[in-house]
């Protein structure tokens, strides 16, 4: 949004400044609004509909896509734009989405009661990270606003002082949930990408914190410095926490949870503490495992960016019933735990819901009559909860004992397994404890509180009849004489003998007796004139006015005690609002839990072994991908064997499957630290504390980042954060370069990881050259995927084996992907020309980094005759020319796997010794040419190296040597 917009559509207009000393009453108190709420743009309550003037009114005219009026009086024309309160909720999304903060200023006092100038007043600001109203809001999901506070020196220290952490704070207004932690500049940006919050407010000195996905990331803008200084920050606290000083590791931490309740609060309205923000928790990062922007796009945690936009994480696992599971589901994906008890425990709620599948559908049938109690309590707590709210909370209670019921067994009914006793596990044992039926509550609601309410509380007909005798006696009252009216109008024609006689009321002047000209001399004496129309006369008598009295005093002292009532029903509700949270967390973590059960059922999922040996390593049979095998009609699963600190080189082709494999094997381990099955056979996973990913070429243009800096950039975070309790996933490090550049980058990069950090790592390249780090470092070891061909054809088999790669196939994936024959046909011969000779039938050469051979021992006969069917005519060709026999000997003991003598044994000859024929046997070229051929390991070797190898051998024979 161009500040010059923002300039004149928030706080006091430039058109209604310039005028201030001649606006009418009502354009002065706007004005005053306007001058009060500087930072925000304020719809200004006229009647049914929020009005801005002048050049906010242009605003609101444009962003809304409404007509643009004017206001006409003696001091002048002002622009006017209006949206309908009855229907503002998406004419306020747009002006929030174009980024503006929202002061509604509403009447708050009632017209026909007013003497003169109806009193307005803000009565809150709408902003994207304290929006309150469910029209603005997503069901089942967060909603933060956050703030950051730093030291005097902006959360550094001197030279010899160690730097001061700063302090970050989140609230979601709708729920009262607040979260508070501190850490370093780098930490604390981790934090506000995984709270994702839709708002930040920044203290003094404070360093700028940029959301790593700038569309769909947080507005920041500066607040009252003030709140964020000690004392202040302080007393905020006071009604929330005893003793707030002492609650908190750092002095940062307060001034950040002080600032942000406060500014909490200046959106609500100023009326005071929040008194439903009653779960303010401090935490450690370290808590939980720690994933960080990166990690959380590449493994497509929350958001695909792809064609299958739906196609994430989460949406696997959600199956959950109501807001509450779903947004608790949320929560713990975001927030993996990383202690292994706490783990196994809701591995045993998840086992017990799946193996009991009735109590399991039992709970996902009753919670899918619950709503939403954080927000619902929220609303009671800020006193906006209406009668169709207190109903909403009613049928959530009703659940509850159903709830208990079915966890229970109750009735000693089997449960589907032949035993009734449940629950069987701690975890769930605790949570039946947990479910607060809060009966006083629910019976209280259902006494007071009409089965199918108004919507307006003010309007009558919310409590239910014999709640209140005094209220009884009044609609008593009111209904009797309604009877009176409605039979006046039978009797009085039979008293005067007017058939066209009629009874009717009307809001200006109450109830009358209507009479046509016609039949005027037939009015009797006691029928008092009330109004004269065209072709009639309305009358009323004196007992028709008694009686109008009784009606409107009735209905009236009805109305106000009705509303009377349903403020202290109201008020006797909120005064549970901790129970009722409570209630609230243990119905969402039963959801979060059958959702995972549901899943782990549907999708064949297994129970993984967590093991928290600090050796143990990643071990899985049979791993799938949960989202892609979703997506496929057919899925390869593949084994993992990891071993703590490895690092496992892959290579293969291009759409053989290297990154959905890694992907697959972070994804076992996000699931797991949630308390999720995983998709395999068999899992033994450890607890890791954080998940490093630099995967997929992505950049930012906007921040001045191409694809290649965007990368290094996140490999810098992974090769100064990582350690030997981190998972680490390297896929193409180094390919947005040189290709001399690139390889340098990626073995050192390789090499860092294994040596210094000691991570734990999956490192996929196309730098086949790497492979040789299997024979140079202890924990590196080779795997790649495999692929056939026939007949020109390339078919990728997705599975995972031990060795290097033969081949990368790019000309092939570029042929699959469409691109034009001439242009493929050309690949294939510079490919050639860049290998020396001709590439296989139907090949494609690898970089000229995969001349390299790989790593001794990492690659057999059974992996190349399965990968390359060309390798097993060039052992067919080394046969005829006596180089090998037909069982794969060399004629010197040396087989293809490499047992016994081999080239690198260093007692044969070389391509480079230069020894001649006849110097190695009888003096000739050929001799010693043959004792080379029969010196090369060829099945260790990619087809182009052996190509290469071949060819040099040849040209030396051609040449005499």
């Amino acid at each position: 949004m161009p500040t010059a917009d923002r300039d004149v559509a928030t706080g006091l207009p430039p058109g209604i400044a310039a005028a201030r000393e001649e606006l009418t009453p009502m354009l002065s108190q706007y004005a005053d609004l306007c001058a009060a709420h500087g930072d925000a743009l304020v719809l200004f309550q006229v009647g049914d509909f929020y009005e801005a003037f002048c050049e906010a009114a242009e605003v609101v005219a444009r962003v809304c896509e409404v007509t643009l009026t004017e206001r006409s009086d003696s001091t002048g024309d002002y622009p006017m734009a209006g949206i309908p309160i009855d229907n503002a909720a998406p004419y306020l999304e747009s002006l929030l989405d174009a980024g503006y903060r929202v002061a509604v200023g509403d009447q708050v006092e009632d017209a026909e009661q007013a003497s003169g100038l109806v009193d307005r007043a803000v009565t809150e600001v709408i902003t994207p990270g304290t929006v309150v109203e469910d029209d603005l809001l997503e069901a089942g999901t967060t909603n933060y606003v956050a703030a950051v506070a730093a030291g005097g020196d902006g959360g550094g220290g001197s030279a010899r002082d160690p730097p001061a952490p700063i302090g970050l704070a989140a609230v979601d207004v709708s729920t009262g949930e607040c979260l508070v932690t501190s850490g370093d500049r780098d930490a604390v940006a981790g934090e506000l990408d995984r709270i994702a919050p839709a708002e930040l407010i920044a203290g003094p000195d404070a360093p700028a914190f940029e959301p790593s996905d700038a569309e769909n990331g947080w507005t920041t803008h500066e607040h009252d410095p003030d709140a964020f200084e000690r004392r202040a920050a302080t007393e905020r606290l006071e009604p929330y926490l005893p003793a707030p000083d002492r609650r908190f590791e750092a002095d940062t931490e307060l001034r950040a949870a002080g600032a942000v309740l406060a500014y909490a609060e200046y959106t609500q309205g100023d009326d005071g503490p929040l008194s439903y923000v009653t779960r303010i928790r401090r935490y450690d990062p370290r808590d939980r495992l720690r994933l960080d922007a990166a990690a959380q796009r590449s493994l497509e945690l929350f958001e695909n960016r792809g064609l299958g936009a739906s196609d994430t994480l989460f949406d696997v696992l959600d199956e959950t019933s109501c807001a509450l599971g779903r947004r608790c589901l949320e929560r713990w994906l975001r927030r993996p735990l990383v202690d292994a008890d706490a783990i196994r425990s809701r591995h045993d709620a998840v086992g017990e819901l799946a193996d009991r599948t009735l109590v399991r559908e039992g709970i996902a049938d009753a919670l899918a009559a619950a709503y939403d109690l954080e927000r619902l309590v929220g609303r009671v707590s800020r006193g906006r909860a209406d009668a169709r709210d207190l109903r909403s909370l009613h049928a959530t209670l009703a659940v509850v004992p159903e709830l208990k019921a079915t966890l229970a067994g109750a009735d000693g009914e089997d449960a589907g397994d032949g035993d009734s006793d449940h629950p069987r596990t701690d975890h769930l044992r605790d949570l039946r404890d947990r479910l607060d039926e809060l009966a006083e509550i629910r019976e209280l609601i259902d006494e007071a509180i009409a089965v199918n309410p108004p919507p307006e509380i003010t309007d009558g007909g919310v409590i239910r009849e014999g709640f209140d005798d005094d209220l009884d006696a009044l609609r008593a009252t009111e209904r009797e004489g309604r009877e009176w009216v409605a039979d006046l109008e039978a009797s009085e024609r039979e008293r005067t003998g007017i058939d066209s006689l009629s009874v009717g009321h009307n809001q200006v002047h109450g109830y009358y007796i209507e009479v046509t000209d016609a039949n005027l001399d037939r009015v009797p004496d006691d029928y008092r004139r009330r109004q004269t129309l065209k072709n009639s006369e309305r009358y009323y008598t004196p007992e028709l006015k008694e009686r109008e009295e009784e009606i409107v005093g009735a209905a009236e002292r009805a109305d106000a005690l009705e509303y009377e009532l349903f403020a202290d029903v109201r008020e006797r509700v909120a005064a549970e609002t901790e129970r009722i949270q409570g209630l609230a967390d243990a119905l969402a973590e039963l959801d979060a839990l059958c959702s995972l059960a549901t899943v782990a059922v549907e999708g064949d999922y297994v129970r993984p072994e967590v093991v928290d040996d600090p050796d143990a390593g990643v071990e899985i049979e049979g791993g799938r991908h949960p989202v892609v095998e979703r997506a496929e009609e057919s899925f390869v699963p593949n084994d993992v064997d990891l071993p703590r600190g490895s690092v496992a080189v892959i290579t293969g082709p291009n759409m053989s499957g290297k990154s959905t494999y890694m992907r697959a094997v972070a994804l076992a381990t996000v699931l797991a630290q949630t308390g999720s099955f995983v998709p395999a056979q068999a899992a033994s996973l450890p607890v890791f504390d954080r998940l490093f990913t630099r995967v997929g070429a992505s950049d930012d243009i906007a921040g001045g980042q191409s694809t290649f800096m965007r990368e290094m950039s996140e490999l810098t975070e992974i090769l100064h954060d990582a350690g030997p309790d981190s998972l680490v996933l390297l896929d193409e490090v180094g390919r947005g370069t040189a290709t001399t550049d690139g390889r340098a980058i990626a073995r050192a990069a390789a090499e860092f990881v294994h040596d210094e950090l000691g991570a734990t790592a999956l490192f996929a390249t196309h730098y086949h050259g790497l492979t040789d780090l299997a024979d140079e470092r202890e924990r590196v070891f080779n795997l790649h995927f495999t692929a056939t061909r026939e007949d020109g054809d390339v078919t990728f088999l997705h599975r995972v084996v031990p060795g290097a790669s033969s081949s990368s196939y790019g000309v092939e994936v570029a042929e699959l992907a469409g691109v034009p024959a001439p242009v493929v046909e050309r690949s294939r011969s510079l490919v050639a020309d860049d290998a020396g000779g001709a590439p296989p039938e139907g090949g494609a050469a690898t970089d000229e980094d995969d001349r390299d051979p790989p790593a001794d021992g990492q690659t057999d006969d059974a992996d190349l005759d399965e990968t390359d069917p060309d390798d097993v005519s060039l052992r067919e060709f080394l046969v005829e020319e006596g180089a090998v026999d037909d069982a794969g000997s060399d004629g010197r003991g040396a087989n293809a796997d490499g047992d016994g003598p081999s080239a690198t044994d260093g007692d044969a000859p070389t391509p480079d010794d230069g020894i001649g024929f006849d110097e190695a046997a009888e003096g000739g070229v050929g001799s010693d040419l043959a004792s080379e051929l029969r010196a090369l390991d060829l099945a260790r070797m990619t087809p182009i190296e052996a190509l290469n190898a071949l060819h040099d051998l040849q040209s030396r024979l051609d040449d005499g040597g």
